[in-house]
């Protein structure tokens, strides 16, 4: 049976749970006052979580990105481009809801996969 870690959060739910070579991650919600602000820090902060975890952004291999405002399709994809290399993009599904926080504009979260001998 594979270790599992997890990496908490004050809340009720973990950032992650590492369980053998995949990397589930929990929601991640960035900071700022613009939806542009609010991305790029996601997706630091999913970043980050995963190095915790032995992975890299790059190691995404699925990531759903749940967002406020259809409108800012667009501009997600953009932000995409910039995080990750054309033949690296992990699979996505996008959708919309309404968020606790009325200020949220985008949560994130996914699938990694720390490949064979990572730790």
């Amino acid at each position: 049976m594979p270790d599992v870690t997890r990496i908490p959060t004050p809340h009720s739910y973990s950032a992650a749970v590492a369980a053998g070579d995949l990397v589930f991650l929990g929601l991640h919600r960035g900071s700022g006052a613009t939806f542009d602000e609010q991305l790029h820090d996601a997706v630091r902060q999913v970043a980050a979580t995963l190095e915790q975890c032995g992975a890299h952004l790059h190691d995404l291999v699925k990531v759903q990105v749940w967002l406020a405002d259809i409108a800012d399709l667009p501009a997600m994809e953009h932000a995409f481009v910039e995080h990750f290399p054309a033949d690296g993009f992990p699979a996505r599904m996008t959708a919309t809801t309404q968020f606790w926080d009325e200020d949220c504009r985008v949560m994130l979260e996914g699938v990694a996969h720390r490949g064979a001998g990572r730790p």
